[in-house]
């Protein structure tokens, strides 16, 4: 088990060190960033509810199918969940800071701050079974394209069904945890209905579909640049032995 770890350990030490600085910091950035815009709702008619963490979930999405085209699926899961324990580290600091007391009135500064324990818990494991979702059916899907598997054609329609599949598990289990379990108890009996959740959850997966559509061409360009130029090598060598 002890040897297991270390290598766990030095295998992530490893692929920090091979994927490029810019597409981690802007993964975990994407992460954080998320967790807070979600307190904000955006717009809410029906069915249909957006919060501000859509303005930049297409990019933890993108930067997902970039790791798992280059370095794999196991790769893109270990950079996730890197980044979704910066994302607990950073809601433990806010919370410890929304309640130390002030003089001055900073209520509306603690509520987004301090955030709800069940939302963070919904927000950590939706995330971690969509990140799992895409990661996987990315790979599964680019494997069917063995005549040309690095192609415009095969990187579209991976980065396309993984994204449009793992946005709906992580509206789903958000919205079921939140509003079917969480919020009968802790917000007076409020709950949403099984069909609600399903709903939303594919509504929220379609506009997240087209921001894909419209920011894929960027991932694109940068697998075929990090290709070239033999981006995270030493990784690939020691995974391929």
């Amino acid at each position: 088990m002890r040897s297991r770890i270390k290598h766990f350990i030095s295998d992530t030490a490893l692929l920090l060190r091979s994927v490029p600085s810019p597409i981690v910091t802007s993964f975990v950035l994407s992460v954080v960033l998320m967790n807070l815009l979600a307190n904000k709702t955006i717009y809410q008619r029906g069915f249909l509810a957006v919060d501000g963490g859509i303005v930049v979930s297409w990019l933890s999405f993108l930067c997902m199918d970039i790791i798992t085209k280059r370095f794999g699926p196991r790769a893109a899961t270990q950079i996730s969940i890197f980044a979704l324990v910066v994302n607990l580290f950073a809601v433990g600091i806010f919370a410890i800071v929304s309640i130390i007391p002030t003089e001055t009135d900073y209520s509306a500064f603690n509520g987004i701050f301090g955030g709800s324990w069940f939302i963070v818990l919904s927000s950590s494991l939706a995330f971690l079974a969509s990140a799992v979702v895409n990661n996987g059916l990315n790979a599964a899907v680019g494997s069917l394209f063995q005549a040309n598997p690095d192609g415009r054609a095969a990187y579209y329609t991976r980065s396309y069904v993984s994204t449009f599949a793992a946005q709906f598990v992580d509206n789903m289990v958000f919205a079921s945890l939140v509003f079917m379990v969480f919020a009968p108890i802790y917000w007076g009996g409020f709950r949403w209905t099984l069909p609600q959740c399903i709903c939303c959850s594919l509504i929220g997966a379609g506009l997240e579909l087209l921001m894909e559509i419209v920011f894929s061409p960027i991932g694109y360009g940068v697998t075929r640049r990090w290709q070239r130029d033999g981006v995270g090598s030493a990784y690939l060598q020691a995974h391929a032995a």
